[in-house]
């Protein structure tokens, strides 16, 4: 089965690696803060998607224009830019409706596209195994079924008769009606694929094995982490890049006191990360909640530690999984100065030091999960084995 991903829904930057590209920023006008965190995360999904950003727009605004997000004065300076730099790209760190970004496509005369197309084509980039392909190419459909519009008309039935005369079924109509039965295809293959997952986990359950699911920002070293703790020689691709890994990887780990538990990797999160992502990618992100340890990793080196772990927060109360136990880390010790130590070590004394890169507190590490699995016997995942 082709599960690449549908026509008309093409990915913008494949060999395209110079495609230079404008960014716009829009916030309320009380959200100053979390817009420029928000605008610096889009450039650098769109560094990984291929692109070049050429400029920057941001503005500040009382309520979002209906038409075109922004003012009309701001989007004709937005084309200007463009026509000055040679972009053919804008890309929009909001949401757009498919209105608007015909609107504004019209009056900039160059390809606009929103976050969640950014992020879903850079995840179709990603995606490597026949569930991650499945996964995005649901979370593309998703983005797409709404956003259609009837550019076409001319799909009419011509059979002629009594009861036939009329417009016949549009292609719109058809379109809509080929995407939806896509994605019911989809959501029944990744049922099958949560249900082998499922059996894997209660045979895993079966054997009193714990488990616990790596979870952070993308980038945070996640896989990077899960290699150098099961030392296996069959070892999961890592890279410093944004989304490396899409598909959860489950190794075995010896912990203090000859146990054994299964660590999970799981996909990175970031801020507003799409709804239809969540939902595509809902089989998967399962292992959070059925976890029975939450080992959560930041990168010691990231300027927004207290952005990303918001991010983190949303989107484990989006899984119900807040309540589980959870051991916190700050990766990439091995990059820091004394300096900077103390100053995490004082303002983070709750989470530890660690380096997947040299293995520098791996073994406060490995305690503190065991005393973490020790003072927590009653767990949710035990629930699925009854």
């Amino acid at each position: 089965m082709n599960h690449e991903p549908q026509k008309g829904f093409t990915r913008f930057f494949e060999n395209k690696s110079f495609e230079r590209i404008i960014l716009v920023g829009v916030g309320l006008k009380r959200e100053f803060d979390a817009m420029e965190s928000s605008l610096s995360e889009l450039e650098r999904l769109t560094e990984t998607a291929g692109g070049t950003v050429a400029e920057k727009f941001y503005q500040l605004v009382e309520r979002y224009h209906p038409a075109t997000l922004l003012g009309r004065g701001k989007i004709l300076e937005i084309a200007s830019a463009c026509q000055r730099l040679k972009s053919s790209t804008v890309i929009f760190d909001h949401d757009l409706t498919a209105a608007q970004q015909k609107n504004i496509e019209s009056l900039c005369r160059a390809k606009v596209l929103d976050r969640s197309r950014l992020i879903l084509d850079i995840f179709a980039k990603r995606a490597q195994t026949s569930e991650g392909k499945i996964q995005v190419e649901l979370a593309q459909l998703s983005y797409l079924l709404p956003r259609l519009t009837g550019s076409w008309r001319g799909f009419s039935q011509q059979v002629g008769g009594i009861g036939t005369r009329g417009p016949g079924e549009r292609k719109l109509e058809y379109e809509k009606r080929h995407i939806q039965l896509r994605i019911r295809h989809l959501k029944r293959d990744i049922e099958r694929v949560k249900s082998s997952r499922l059996v894997r986990r209660k045979k895993r359950l079966e054997g009193n094995e714990k488990q616990i699911a790596i979870i952070g920002y993308t980038n945070a070293g996640k896989s990077t982490l899960l290699n150098a703790l099961s030392k296996t020689t069959k070892t999961v691709y890592a890279d410093d890049k944004l989304f490396a890994t899409l598909d959860p990887h489950s190794r075995k780990i010896r912990l203090p006191g000859e146990t054994f538990a299964v660590l999970t990797d799981t996909v990175g999160f970031i801020q507003r990360l799409p709804t239809a992502l969540i939902a595509a990618f809902h089989s998967t992100l399962e292992e959070i909640p059925q976890a029975d340890c939450l080992l959560i990793v930041s990168d010691a080196n990231s300027k927004d530690i207290e952005t990303q772990d918001q991010s983190v927060i949303q989107t484990l109360e989006q899984l119900k999984a807040e309540k589980i136990p959870q051991v916190k880390i700050l990766n990439k010790a091995d990059t820091l100065d004394f300096q900077k130590r103390a100053a995490l070590n004082a303002r983070y004394p709750d989470r530890l030091l660690v380096s997947a890169k040299t293995g520098e507190g791996f073994d406060l590490l490995l305690k503190q999960i065991t005393e973490t699995l020790q003072a927590h016997p009653f767990l949710s995942s035990q629930d699925l084995v009854k």
